[in-house]
């Protein structure tokens, strides 16, 4: 006697056939209601009432306003996925743009952005401050080169590099020549990064300490063999300029407590008082031993 399969009876295939279907019709359903909810907020998001109407910059001192409106108007323009404005004060690309404008503008110190009530889009700066310069490799007067052709660019309070300075006929800015960073490369243009990173914040201690010392330091040379030259500035009378020399491989605080020592101590002491135009060089480069020439 034939055995009934059950599994595929008639009743059981229209029930697994209804089912399906069932199954279907839902996937549908959530499909067209998906698209209806997405085209929705696509229609919506084109609202004036949820778009950036106007771009406000403040803060900004010597970027152009125009310059950066343009720039922050090229990332807003177009739309995700062809079909949401970049405008859209919820979607707009808030980190793209501050990341646009800080790779683009290396001036920019900080950035911040928010919508106000009447649709603006108001972008609020904080510009790097000019605190010194780097003018090159070699000193000027070590070059025999015109001034006026000495490409410079600014530093920050940090040694960052910002942007081309144009020429100083004067002592404005600290002055810093020679390699612009610890790993030895020759550049034409150092903006976006820093100088000697490791050792700039000692370096601007121990050109203030100088000060206090009753000396005018006017620049620093720093050379590929990481010795180091303080260039002070000109005694009556004087042909160059004299300069301490040190390594930035030594303790800054021993080079500073050793210089002020020799500076207290006979016969510099004298020397410095009377003869300060004859002043070739302090050389601190030996631990514990300072030693100097004069004309």
């Amino acid at each position: 006697m034939q055995k009934r399969n059950v599994l595929n009876s008639p009743r059981l295939l229209e029930l697994k056939r209804s089912r399906r279907n069932i199954f279907l019709r839902k996937i549908i359903f959530f499909v067209v209601i998906a698209l209806i909810i997405f085209f929705g907020l696509a229609y919506f998001s084109h609202l004036n009432s949820l778009n950036i109407a106007e771009v406000n910059i403040i803060g900004n001192k010597v970027l152009g306003t125009e310059i950066l409106k343009t720039e922050i108007n090229q990332q807003l323009s177009g739309k995700y996925l062809w079909l949401f404005p970049k405008t859209n004060i919820l979607i707009y690309p808030q980190n793209t743009l501050i990341h646009d404008l800080e790779n683009k503008f290396s001036r920019i110190k900080k950035i911040n952005m928010s919508i106000k009530n009447d649709k603006v889009l108001e972008v609020s700066l904080v510009e790097r401050e000019a605190k010194y310069l780097w003018c090159g490799m070699i000193p000027i007067d070590t070059a025999g080169q015109n001034a006026n052709d000495q490409k410079c660019f600014f530093m920050d309070e940090n040694g960052y590099f910002f942007d081309e300075a144009p020429y100083f006929s004067d002592e404005v800015y600290f002055k810093f020549y020679g390699l612009p960073d610890e790993a030895g490369k020759v550049v034409d243009n150092p903006v976006g990064q820093y100088y000697w990173e490791n050792y700039f914040d000692q370096l601007i201690v121990l050109r203030d300490a100088i000060v206090g010392m009753g000396l005018k330091p006017i620049s620093l040379y720093a050379m590929d063999n990481k010795d180091a030259e303080i260039i002070l500035a000109k005694g009556n009378g004087a042909s160059a300029e004299p300069k301490i020399i040190f390594s930035l491989s030594s303790d800054f605080q021993n080079i500073a407590e050793n210089l002020k020592a020799a500076l207290g101590t006979e016969p510099l002491q004298t020397k410095m008082k009377n003869k300060y135009s004859s002043l070739q060089y302090i050389d601190l480069r030996f631990e514990n031993k300072v030693y100097d020439k004069f004309q």
